[in-house]
């Protein structure tokens, strides 16, 4: 690991105020269970690493009649165990229990789950963001490509946004909340992710220096939901793919419906056509496959991840199937 300089910040404003004008500079520590990794593996190399963990504000879980309202600071393990998310989103308790490792859950934070790079084996191997060889060229397209992007691989971005909780984020309508020189500003988690087009650019709307604060959740009561992944093993491993259906039911008929997936873009994959295949019909396990099947109709596999796009399409059936089934949310 190469050397840094640390500093600990007390309030917002110093976090931003430590914080430099591009990555390199200065990276923000919360969890660490990320950035430490990429830092080791020499990845990463920030000047200085700017410790949040001191915000005690960022904490916080504030409910209201509108939704909640979640410190980017509460751990994964927290809010897992946490009977007002179990109540209101039980499909985000969901995913919050079954992310990562139980020791990285209790580390790990909100804030940083958004915002943990990707699981790619090139990036990780220190070959870019965006895996290019020597002369330019794509290493994903002729390379193992098992694990990335079917959906959104058009280039030249090829990996998959890694959070499991973000599609189940975006499916409930959820905004991240950012802080920065101006101030607060909001977008939605759908919106915070993004796809680079070049070396420079990074796949958060998140500039260097700026910070994650809250996640804001709207009201979700009368709602349907179930999160269902997809893993090559039961113990700790990535999804190859997820998916997440919020349900408004009416007369055992879908009034209106949110499918997002996820493992499977380089960011979270909202349906509209999965969406608008089983609105305004139960759900059966025919409507459900046909859900399923309209999820992937756009996707394109690459050399060695064909098999993606059925477990894409069985994830999305599924979830809708358990959806279905659930308690309407408090």
């Amino acid at each position: 690991m190469r050397p840094f300089e640390f500093a600990s910040a007390k309030t917002k404003a110093q976090a931003v105020g430590l914080l430099g004008t591009s990555f390199d500079q200065a990276e923000v520590l919360a969890g660490g269970s990320d950035l430490l990794a990429l830092m080791k593996d020499d990845v990463v190399h920030p000047k200085r690493l700017v410790s949040i963990q001191g915000i005690t504000e960022l904490r916080e879980v504030k409910p209201s009649e509108a939704g909640l309202t979640i410190g980017a600071l509460r751990t994964l393990d927290e809010l897992a165990h946490d009977q007002e998310i179990a109540r209101r989103y039980p499909a985000l308790a969901w995913a919050l229990g079954e992310a990562a490792s139980p020791q990285i859950r209790n580390v790990a934070t909100l804030g940083g789950n958004l915002c943990q790079r990707p699981r790619c084996w090139y990036f990780r191997g220190g070959h870019g963001l965006l895996a290019k060889g020597p002369s330019g060229e794509s290493l994903v397209i002729k390379g193992d490509n098992r694990y990335h992007a079917i959906l959104g691989n058009q280039g030249p971005a090829y990996f998959v946004s890694p959070s499991t909780i973000a599609p189940v984020l975006t499916a409930y309508g959820a905004k991240v909340r950012i802080h920065g020189p101006k101030g607060d500003r909001e977008v939605t988690v759908e919106k915070f992710y993004r796809a680079p087009q070049s070396d420079t650019e990074r796949e958060h709307d998140l500039q260097p220096n700026e910070i994650v604060t809250e996640v804001v959740i709207p009201k979700a009561s009368g709602t349907q939901a179930a999160a269902y992944e997809v893993r090559q093993k039961e113990a700790f491993d990535w999804p190859f793919a997820t998916a997440c259906a919020v349900l408004k039911m009416s007369g055992g008929r879908v009034e209106s419906a949110r499918i997002v997936l996820g493992h499977v873009a380089p960011v979270p994959w909202v349906s509209e056509m999965a969406a608008r295949s089983i609105r305004g019909k139960s759900v059966t396990a025919e409507t459900a496959a046909a859900a399923g099947q309209a999820a992937v109709e756009s996707a394109i596999a690459l050399s060695r991840n064909k098999f993606k796009i059925q477990l894409a399409r069985v994830a999305v059936a599924r979830a809708l199937l358990e959806a279905s089934k659930a308690t309407a949310a408090a």
